[in-house]
């Protein structure tokens, strides 16, 4: 065949089969049998095998998987991934409306939207080709799984106009692929999946993008995590957006001019749940208008603006056979309940939380007894009550015991908490849960050195401490049960690389009393080195708004053990940073920059910045970007088709600028 013949026939393959693909998958009316599908998909493959050049990144062959990867990547979301507060009944819908309309007024209306029981994935667009695929990770930064999302046929590789974009969709696996898929792990063998969550999950997280591809999951995509130069003013409309893009979108979402519609709608789902194809477990409830949206504004975890109404979660009976002690990180004492296996909302449940002894006695638990459980937002498995009326006479109270279960040290109640506490700073429980949290995602976030591995190493005594970690051998770690030489190596680098990572991962990692993630960073920047943290006093611990006394008080104690001032030296000797890599916060006192110390609105379409980047370029100049206008307001900065904000601002006589008066500003 001629070369330009053979060209014009890859791209008109390519064109046939991805119309194929959104007529099947997406709009649910194919057009050709599969045999001619597959017929065509085989020549395009075969065709492009001889000619690499013309295979595009849009190409439909993308679907069926290509090279396995080593590790994922990690991707920074442009707009973090926030999680949803949660609704349990219609008391808890009402107050949330009421808020909303205490906030926005009156005139409002929301879209209801079945929450889709899988994994959270960002999708960004480069001019409308897709690009980079993620999963949710911290909200801040997930994992580069690009390759897998390309295997869901219901994700359009380009999309109609020629725009760059970011989207947020729920990948999930369908419950006719999820019984297809456990038939084929028990015929060979092999431990199912619990339940089409797990499933999709552990699907999408395949470093072999074959394995992926022959899942058949599919996806929903639910809003645009950046409306772009769009020029779309609302939820509803984005969906429609969306739509025409060539996305699937749940086609059940309804637009509800108040909250007794929802509540309508609420109804609806949760008596016809069990006839849809896939799993949901509640109901995403959303502010329509952005404008709204962006008035209300969001916490640090989650919207103002929107809501997860979650279904009641089932309840079962099963027997309490024993109850089991676990020792955290800061030696708290933790029972759990170990239960007679039982199957609720959709997995097998052995386990259950008892919190701690007063809860027991509370509920008057005994060792035999029979017992309600659910799971708390259908995740975490809880005793509800005891049934006593089916006691035997033979059930016997449990007794925490006066001793660590671990180290045998005595356990102690301290001021003011119900927990009881081991306080020994040697217990192998402490030392082994916090090297667990060391490794884990919001501290030095080290890929293959998971719970089961680091008790492997643990219990051969491979390590003691978080700077064994950066010992460790490929001769070590080859031996331990399940480690190939490719995980192995992948491990090896994984633990090189979080060397770099800036020293509020570090501080996290460490585990200080009371220090979370958000304090960690806030030391982090104002220090900037961990020198300078290790001679700080309670003072100037006191001096930062973040940091309380009881705060303060737990710093200064951590870091005056001479164990500590060990471990930070031998981690420095290894090569760990110490340093903060990221943005200083900006002295508004000595700043220059017409934004330091002010509050400032961004309102309508901008042309030339995304909101986002707007937003992080004033807030490095120390600027604060609030979502909505008050007396309280120094700037208000009006895109095309401003609204409400802007009659507010012009109400109060707030300044108020253009979008080339603010890039002036920023460039100045």
């Amino acid at each position: 065949m001629e070369e330009k013949k053979v060209e014009q026939r890859v791209k008109d393959l390519q064109n046939l089969l991805n119309q194929y693909n959104y007529e099947y998958h997406v709009l649910d009316q194919p057009s050709v049998p599969d045999a001619e599908y597959d017929q065509l998909l085989h020549e395009l493959i075969a065709l492009e095998e001889q000619h690499p050049e013309l295979k595009t990144e849009d190409s439909p062959t993308h679907r069926v998987g290509g090279q396995v990867l080593d590790m994922f990547e990690k991707v920074e979301h442009r707009t973090p991934m926030l999680s949803l507060a949660n609704a349990f009944n219609e008391q808890d819908l009402r107050d949330f409306d009421r808020r909303v309309r205490q906030a926005v007024g009156e005139n409002i209306s929301y879209v209801c939207e079945l929450k889709i029981d899988g994994l959270a994935v960002s999708l960004r667009y480069e001019d409308g080709l897709f690009a980079i695929g993620a999963t949710r990770g911290d909200g801040s930064i997930g994992e580069n799984i690009t390759v897998n999302l390309r295997t869901i046929r219901s994700i359009p590789l380009r999309v109609k106009e020629t725009v760059t974009f970011e989207v947020r969709g729920e990948a999930f696996m369908p419950r006719k692929s999820f019984l297809s898929l456990n038939k084929g792990k028990e015929e060979r063998g092999e431990e199912p999946f619990a339940n089409p969550r797990n499933a999709a999950a552990g699907s999408l997280r395949q470093l072999d993008p074959k394995i992926a591809a022959s899942r058949n999951l599919d996806i929903f995509v639910y809003a645009m995590a950046d409306e772009g130069k769009t020029g779309i003013r609302s939820h509803s409309e984005g969906l429609d957006f969306l739509d025409s893009q060539g996305f699937k979108t749940n086609k059940e979402r309804q637009k509800c001019k108040n909250i007794d519609e929802v509540i309508q709608y609420i109804e609806k789902w949760t008596e016809n749940r069990p006839d849809l194809s896939y799993d949901i477990d509640g109901i995403v409830i959303k502010v329509d208008s952005y404008d709204q949206q962006d008035e209300l504004g969001t916490t640090a975890k989650s919207p103002r603006w929107a809501i997860a109404y979650k279904f009641p979660a089932e309840e079962v009976v099963t027997q309490l056979r024993d109850i089991e002690l676990s020792i955290g990180r800061t030696g708290v004492v933790t029972p759990t309940a170990l239960l007679e296996p039982v199957r609720v909302a959709g997995t097998t449940v052995q386990r259950a939380s008892l919190h701690n002894e007063d809860l027991i006695r509370e509920k008057d638990i005994k060792l035999g007894d029979y017992v309600v459980i659910k799971k708390a937002g259908d995740i975490i498995p809880e005793v509800v009550n005891v049934l006593p009326e089916r006691r035997t006479g033979e059930e016997v109270d449990f007794h925490m015991p006066t001793h660590c279960p671990a180290c045998e040290s005595e356990l102690v109640r301290l001021e003011e908490e119900v927990a009881l506490r081991c306080i020994n700073p040697k217990c192998p429980a402490q030392i082994r849960e916090g090297l667990i949290h060391f490794v884990s995602r919001n501290a030095m976030n080290i890929d293959g050195l998971g719970e089961k591995v680091i008790s492997q190493l643990f219990a051969e005594k491979l390590i003691e401490d978080v700077a064994d970690i950066y010992h460790l051998t490929y001769e070590q770690l080859i031996q331990l049960e399940r480690m190939g030489e490719k995980s192995v190596n992948n491990l090896l680098k994984a633990i090189e690389v979080s060397k770099d990572n800036s020293l509020e991962k570090l501080l996290f990692g460490l585990g200080i009393r009371h220090v979370g993630a958000k304090a960690a960073k806030t030391l982090a920047q104002t220090f900037g080195e961990m020198g300078k943290i290790q001679q700080a006093t309670m003072e100037d611990f006191i001096s930062i708004n973040e940091i309380g006394d009881k705060m303060a008080d737990a710093l200064v104690t951590y870091f005056e053990q001479e164990e500590v001032t060990s471990l930070i030296q031998e981690l420095q000797d290894v090569g760990v940073n110490l340093t903060y890599k990221g943005p200083k916060p900006v002295n508004i006192a000595e700043s220059d920059s017409v934004f330091a110390g002010k509050t400032i609105v961004l309102t309508g379409k901008l042309e030339q910045l995304a909101r986002n980047e707007a937003k992080e370029k004033i807030e490095a100049l120390g600027g604060k970007v609030s979502g909505s206008v008050s007396k309280k307001t120094d700037l208000v900065i009006a895109g095309e088709d401003a609204g409400s904000k802007l009659t507010k601002a012009q109400e109060l006589g707030i300044t108020i600028w253009d979008e080339e008066k603010l890039i002036e500003e920023l460039n100045s």
